[in-house]
This record gives C-alpha cells, structure tokens and sequence, in this order.
C-alpha cells in the first residue's frame, strides 16, 4: 500500500517536518511504501507561475493517483498553512484527493494556532475531494522540544501523534478493502409524527 507525505514547511529543518519525519518512520514499521515529498521539490516559479505541466507536479499527481492515503505536515502562520504549500495544493487536479485518507499535522508557535488545519487547510482538502479527513495533530513550539537533528517530543504530542496514525492506518485498511470510510458516522433516524 502506498501513502504520500508532503511536508510543507518552505524551511527544513523544521518542526513541522519533524512530525512528518516521525509518521513516515512509523509508517515504514507497517510495512506501507511511503513517498515523500517536499516543498524544494518544486520550483518556486513554477508553483508561482502556476505551472501545471511542471514535471514534478505531473510525478506527484501520478504518485498521487496509486496512493491511499496522504499526510500532510504544515507550519501554521497567523492562523493560515504555509503559502508555498497553499499554492501546490491549488496546483492538483480537482480530483487529486479522490478516495484517498488524509491526515493533517501542524505546528505553529502557540497553541490558539490548532484550528488553523480545520479552518483553513480541511476546505482546500475537500474541494480536492479527499475521501475522508482525518482530525489531525497540532503541536505548538514548546511540544517539539529538538527538530535539528533527531526529533524529540514531549510525551503528550508523541502519544497524540501515534493515536492518530494508528487511526490512519486503520481507514487506509478499510479504504483499500473497498469499505466505507472508518468513521462515518451513520444517519440518524428521523421519526415523522
């Protein structure tokens, strides 16, 4: 089974990187083909000439189109994902998303910052009909405590972290069995009187 990252950061190292280094570690553990992809993978020019024959946005999109499921990790800035980010995201085919899983990272400095991937980066996401997206992992500066060399984490990120990546796995488990998405929820009964 094959999952995307896509770290969003226009700096690396980065703390947002980290987290994104840390699921693709886990990932490898279960056995999945991971793919990565990094901003400095695209020309800015293209990205701001809005390229869509850039041959590094036609690789993504072919990887995309086999992949169930993508994670993606971005610095959050004034309450926005970064517009590097932003821009390759409005790149993709309509469709890029199609039946595939999604897991939102963020980092940013403070914690008021965490509704930045629910306000912000889960429309973008939908309108590039993503399948199911999935709550996703804020971390504010103080909760990665070293992103230079080896990541390091305070233990409650870390454990948020693998929660939700255990969540990943199960849906892009389902998703590939053909089944409806892990967690919707069903639709209530109404009762007319």
């Amino acid at each position: 089974m094959r999952v995307i990252t896509l770290a969003g950061s226009p700096g690396f190292p980065s703390r947002s990187s980290a987290l994104l280094e840390y699921a693709r570690k886990q990932l490898s553990k279960s056995d999945i083909e991971v793919y990565h992809w990094h901003l400095q993978n695209f020309a800015p020019e293209d990205l701001l000439s809005a390229r869509l024959d850039s041959p590094a946005l036609l690789a993504l999109a072919e990887q995309l189109s086999c992949a169930a499921g993508i994670i993606i990790a971005t610095p959050v800035y004034k309450t926005s994902f970064s517009g590097g980010l932003k821009a390759l995201l409005g790149l993709l085919p309509e469709y890029a998303l199609d039946e595939k899983v999604v897991l939102p990272l963020g980092s940013g400095r403070a914690i008021a910052h965490r509704s930045a991937l629910a306000y912000t980066l889960k429309p973008v996401l939908n309108a590039l009909k993503a399948k199911e997206i999935l709550q996703g992992v804020f971390a504010d500066d103080s909760q990665v405590t070293e992103y230079q060399h080896k990541p390091l984490f305070t233990a409650d990120l870390k454990q948020r972290l693998d929660g939700s990546l255990s969540l990943f796995l199960q849906a892009i488990q389902h998703q590939n069995k053909g089944s409806v998405p892990l967690y919707s929820s069903p639709v209530p009964h109404i009762t007319v009187i």
